[in-house]
């Protein structure tokens, strides 16, 4: 009896005995918990799939994990074990639909159990050492069901774990919770369902610091710090009625004298809560116009950025709604940087990291091109032409000093014609710049140097979006993230684009300004990680090493104790807060200071010929999910998965390779293992080789041995014939090794022979009389391929790191 059978005839009879799927409000699922890390075309590694779930108040309480009947009834513990850990349940089950072994996950206790318990039995087995006086609010929002827009929303388990999370802190009492989850895993879902549960099941401040029953629903507050954030969580909650949702906007405050309180779901910024004047002319911030109980629930959005640090004088606003339940949302492990967002919220109640987001498949990989020029740094020498501003001569002015104090355009230049010949042009792709005036620059140089074609000649092909791009470039926004639209294909950006934005089919970002923290870096990253059709992994393009961020201990780590900040030292100039899309805010009780003039910004020219002498260094290096340094082979194995033992050394794959027929046997068997032709392909454009053949895929993959182009393999292999063959018969080679240069391996195989022979002789009559018969043709052809594999080819550049170019 297979597993399939053991579950129809015995263990679902068996649940159905206990009052699954029988008693109200209970549910068996089979649930893809996790579907696997992104491979190759598409592919991804083994999903978790639990067998059963038992679901009972819409509240996940139990994993089983069937195995056929003749297996043991414990074969499955493990991997029952696993999922239960993973879906955060407290019971799990292993069986063979003859025996049961139990496991409480909570006490560590497990063994035989003689039934499956009821759906009120493990109900009361899950919570029985919860606090008594949290189950009262637990068993109302348990009545909720998560809001799934008649089948087409499904929650990944993650984020359900997130809301359970939360909502078991409300009622358990805590007035302040933070939740801290990787970019892109879908913290405005989390929110959303939420607000969804609590507005439902009608929670309110009153009621719940009152215990009396539900008699309101509650006001909910979504505070972000920019525009775009709040819009697209004001999106994201349509599924409310719509006069339950009130975007509050500075404008329509003016107009109409006072700020909105008909509604249910509140969305603003704190900029704008910040912003609003009294009758005398005099700051007087629109939050004052509510009373401080007025919210019920307030959701801090990225609250790292400001909300909740000691010195933001938007920690004014969270002081003044104390009363209110305050949620924080963060990317961001605990730091030095970031210690205030922690101390004033508490230890996260759940923390999913950007590891276990591209291990479980929900977000993409990446690997990195490190980018240095000879242009990096600059010291001023008297041929320069100093165009505006004052130099200071023997100054080395480095990378955070430029696109700030001082500019060389035909820098810029450079690095642009860089990424834009190393990028696929077609490919959706963001720029971080220096400053506002940079972004325009650099975008300039992207619609000037982009190659002729029908995709780059629309005139929004690269645009700027920055703070004072205003509703153009919102507009330029939501159509790079509608997945539908390949324009604008290219953005360029300072700070605006650095969190939040939700733009699934990026495929490179390009770094041309310093990132000063840890987490900025992890922000940044997240712009490319989110998942879509085809996209198999992005590329970082790291003009200012960036990438060294890797190197920080704990880069995906979990929330560690901090001491108080202190300042960095060396930091590169932050940017101003309104080129971070943000009003500067004065302090309170401090005066505004006057300004100080800026210093005129340096413009130097380069004297003619030295940008002729400047060279560049690509590295392309690859990284695990938790920041650790990859091999390619590791990167692609990571991709493809591990290469099937066809061969046991080079020196067998060489053989096989070098003659047709064992070559064709060589692809098949591949190709029967999942390694066929697009997959071997794609492992060539990921590390680079297009230019190389299929062999040097494999070896560079199986034996780390440097992949030689097909240009330099032909023209060995000519050399090598020269000598033994008549001129014609090696004219002939020379023109089979010209196709093989240009097409590829497969101009080798022995059906390629007759076609290649009428393409050169046109008649096959004409081609015999010239270069002898079949026999001895079709020995020219496979012997000249034993020398085009030799192992005496090597590549022309040798380092250590062959994926590094100049």
């Amino acid at each position: 009896m297979n597993e399939a059978e053991t579950r129809a005839e015995h263990i679902d009879p068996a649940l159905r005995a206990a009052g699954w799927g029988v008693v109200d409000g209970s549910r068996i699922r089979r649930e893809v918990i996790a579907p696997g890390r992104l491979q190759g075309k598409g592919q991804r590694t083994q999903a978790d799939i639990a067998d059963y779930v038992l679901i009972y108040r819409n509240t996940k309480l139990a994993v089983i994990e069937a195995k056929a009947w003749d297996k043991e009834y414990t074969e499955g513990l493990g991997q029952a074990k696993k999922y239960a850990a993973k879906l955060a349940v407290r019971f799990t089950y292993s069986t063979n639909g003859q025996a049961i072994y139990g496991v409480d996950m909570a006490r560590g206790t497990e063994g035989d159990v003689a039934r499956y318990p009821s759906p009120d039995e493990l109900w009361a087995m899950t919570f029985a050492d919860a606090d008594p006086a949290s189950a009262t609010w637990r068993d109302r929002f348990a009545a909720v069901p998560f809001e799934d827009k008649g089948g087409t929303w499904q929650g990944r388990y993650y984020q359900d774990i997130a809301v359970s999370r939360v909502l078991e802190a409300i009622a358990a009492g805590r007035d302040r919770i933070l939740l801290t989850l990787a970019t892109g895993t879908g913290k405005t879902f989390i929110a959303f369902q939420l607000a969804w549960k609590l507005f439902q099941s009608r929670w309110n401040l009153n009621d719940w610091r009152g215990g009396t029953a539900p008699s309101r629903r509650p006001r909910v507050l979504f505070l972000a710090d920019r525009n775009n954030l709040a819009d697209q969580a004001y999106n994201a909650f349509s599924a409310f009625p719509e006069d339950a949702l009130v975007r509050i906007d500075p404008d329509d405050i003016r107009k109409k004298g006072r700020v909105p309180k008909n509604g249910s779901i509140f969305f603003t910024i704190f900029q704008t809560f910040m912003s609003g004047r009294g009758p005398d002319g005099q700051p007087q911030p629109y939050f004052g116009e509510y009373p401080p109980d007025f919210f019920d629930f307030i959701v801090i959005d990225e609250c790292h950025r400001g909300g909740a640090r000691d010195e933001s004088s938007w920690r004014a606003i969270l002081e003044y709604f104390a009363p209110a339940v305050q949620l924080g949302l963060t990317a961001t492990p605990k730091r030095t940087i970031n210690a205030d967002t922690y101390a004033y919220f508490g230890e996260p109640v759940y923390v999913y990291s950007l590891r276990e987001g591209i291990n479980d498949g929900y977000l993409t990989p990446f690997r990195v091109k490190q980018i240095a020029t000879t242009l990096d740094e600059y010291v001023y020498t008297p041929d320069d032409d100093v165009v505006a501003g004052n130099i200071e001569p023997g100054r080395r002015y480095e990378e955070k000093d430029f696109n700030r104090i001082i500019k060389i355009m035909e820098r810029e230049t450079y690095r642009v014609q860089i990424f834009m010949n190393l990028i696929d042009q077609r490919e959706k792709t963001i720029v971080f710049c220096a400053s506002r005036l940079h972004a325009l620059a650099v975008r300039n140089l992207v619609n000037q140097l982009k190659a002729p074609g029908p995709h780059t000649r629309d005139p929004l092909y690269c645009v700027r979006v920055t703070s004072s791009d205003g509703a153009i470039g919102d507009e330029h926004l939501r159509a790079f993230q509608d997945n539908e639209k390949t324009i604008p294909t290219i953005l360029t950006t300072s700070q605006k684009l650095s969190t939040g934005v939700d733009a699934r089919n990026v495929r490179n970002i390009v770094l041309m300004r310093p990132v000063a923290s840890m987490i900025e870096f992890k922000q940044i990253i997240g712009r490319g990680t989110r998942l879509y059709e085809g996209k198999d992994h992005f590329t970082i393009y790291d003009f200012v090493r960036a990438h060294q961020h890797f190197s920080d201990p704990d880069w995906d780590g979990e929330p560690i104790a901090v001491g108080p900040p202190d300042p960095p030292e060396g930091r590169a100039p932050r940017a101003s807060e309104a080129d971070r899309g943000a009003d500067p805010v004065t302090p309170r009780g401090t005066e505004p200071e006057t300004p100080k003039p800026r210093p005129t910004p340096i413009e130097v020219k380069l004297a003619d010929g030295k940008l002729r002498r400047v060279q560049h260094m690509i590295a392309t290096t690859f990284w695990s999910a938790d920041g650790r340094p990859m091999s390619a082979a590791q990167f692609l194995e990571s991709l493809f998965g591990t290469l099937p033992a066809f061969f046991k050394d080079e020196d067998e794959l060489r053989r096989l390779w070098s003659a047709p027929d064992t070559r064709k046997a060589l692809l098949s068997g591949l190709a029967d293992k999942g390694f066929g032709r697009e997959a071997l392909a794609d492992m060539q454009r990921v590390i680079e080789a297009e230019n190389s053949d299929l062999f040097d895929v494999l070896a560079y993959v199986a034996f780390a041995v440097d992949p030689v182009t097909r240009a330099d393999r032909a023209a060995a292999a000519s050399a090598a014939t020269a000598a033994q063959l008549p001129d014609k018969q090696h004219a002939f080679v020379d023109f089979v090794l010209a196709q093989y240069v240009k097409q590829g391996v497969d101009e080798l195989d022995a059906a390629k022979l007759s076609p290649l022979l009428r393409l050169r002789y046109r008649a096959l009559s004409d081609a015999f009389a010239e270069l002898g018969k079949p026999n001895q043709v079709r020995q020219v052809f496979v012997g000249v391929q034993q020398h085009l594999y030799d192992a005496a080819i090597k590549p022309k550049y040798r380092s250590q790191d062959p994926l590094t170019k100049r």
